[in-house]
């Protein structure tokens, strides 16, 4: 009961001084909120008519190699689904500064220009920070990617966050990981999962493991009204 008249006291006086706040130098109400800092992390679904797929890859490609020479980028990766005109493009810039100079970018609007005769949805862009990035490694070609959006309650998002972070220590152990990140969407019960696999056998082990099949029940049984969906096979464009 002290400790909160004390609070309530310091309140006061702030108020009366005019040292509230907003003349310490601290945000005012109402004021945009700042950009967390660090990388943000762009996936991107992209779906073409399957009679342009050979001109999308082009494209896709060029994108990539332009997004790579940018100031600021730190990764740029284009990875193509089973199906045929499902693609995925996966960036990663410094900060939220080189993130939004890339967009302003000349190549990007004609990218975007040229894409648009040959999607048949509209290009889903998702705009990330981190939750559980590792060091990029090499993947040889025949490398297999599984991108999964997740999407829990709010309610149970510090018991997901649990079952995503165990679930990321036990994979990245696993014989033929080469890539197994988590990324933090701009709802912060929204994550994408990016994994890469040695091979379509080391993807198969990683499902059956013990500690995949207790991150999907939990997820999906105990902890939150939610579970991983939308989960998607790619291979790396090279």
């Amino acid at each position: 009961m002290q400790r909160r008249t004390f609070v309530i006291a310091l309140m006061m006086s702030g108020a009366i001084s005019g040292r509230g706040p907003a003349a310490a130098g601290q945000t005012p109400p109402g004021a945009p909120p700042q950009p967390a800092p660090g990388p943000r992390y762009i996936v991107s679904y992209v779906d073409v008519a399957p009679a342009s797929e050979a001109p999308a890859v082009t494209l896709l490609k060029a994108y990539r190699d332009a997004s790579r020479r940018e100031e600021g980028s730190a990764r740029a990766d284009v990875l193509q689904g089973g199906r045929r005109g499902q693609f995925v493009v996966i960036e990663e810039w410094r900060d939220e500064g080189a993130w939004k100079a890339h967009r302003a970018a000349a190549h990007v609007a004609q990218f975007h220009e040229k894409l648009t005769a040959l999607r048949i949805t509209a290009y889903d862009e998702r705009v990330h920070t981190t939750f559980a990035v590792g060091t990029a490694s090499n993947a040889p070609a025949e490398a297999v990617y599984v991108v999964t959006h997740v999407d829990v309650i709010p309610t149970g998002l510090p018991k997901a966050r649990e079952f995503l972070s165990a679930q990321v220590e036990g994979s990245r152990k696993e014989n033929g990981n080469v890539r197994f990140d988590v990324l933090q969407g701009a709802r912060m019960n929204h994550f994408t999962v990016v994994e890469g696999w040695r091979d379509e056998r080391a993807r198969e082990a990683h499902i059956s493991a013990a500690h995949s099949r207790t991150y999907r029940e939990g997820l999906r049984e105990t902890a939150v009204d939610g579970a991983p969906y939308d989960e998607r096979l790619y291979r790396l464009v090279q």
